[in-house]
């Protein structure tokens, strides 16, 4: 077994970084760790060490590979709705929802690049 200390980070492939880092700011409010070239930012929501690197490769972009989607754990169960809102109004779309089982609701969104993002 090797021991880690968790993920370092998902790596997501982006058509547009400018856009793509409104998104994930506007949406989650995210903060920028720091930009390593022009093409790739460093994301973490505040207070955790969690990160999202977005790479801008507009041919690579929207290929899943092999990822289907990553989770984020709501702070408030309650809050899913406006969950869902905030990602449609700041351009990414709800794609489905419903319940795991009774009383475990869920929903997947995606962001303006099609990732998909499971609450």
């Amino acid at each position: 077994m090797i021991e880690t200390q968790g993920l370092t980070h998902i790596n997501l492939l982006v058509t547009d970084i400018g856009r793509a880092k409104t998104f994930y700011e506007t949406v989650f409010g995210f903060e920028v760790m720091f930009w390593d070239g022009p093409g790739l930012v460093f994301l973490k929501p505040p207070g955790t060490n969690d990160t999202i690197t977005l790479q801008e490769k507009p041919d690579a972009a929207g290929v899943t590979g092999n990822i289907d989607h990553f989770g984020f754990r709501l702070a408030d169960k309650s809050q899913l709705d406006r969950a869902i809102e905030e990602v449609v109004k700041a351009g990414g779309a709800l794609v489905e929802r419903g319940e795991h089982e009774p009383g475990r609701a869920y929903a997947y969104v995606a962001d303006p690049d099609g990732h998909v993002i499971e609450f």
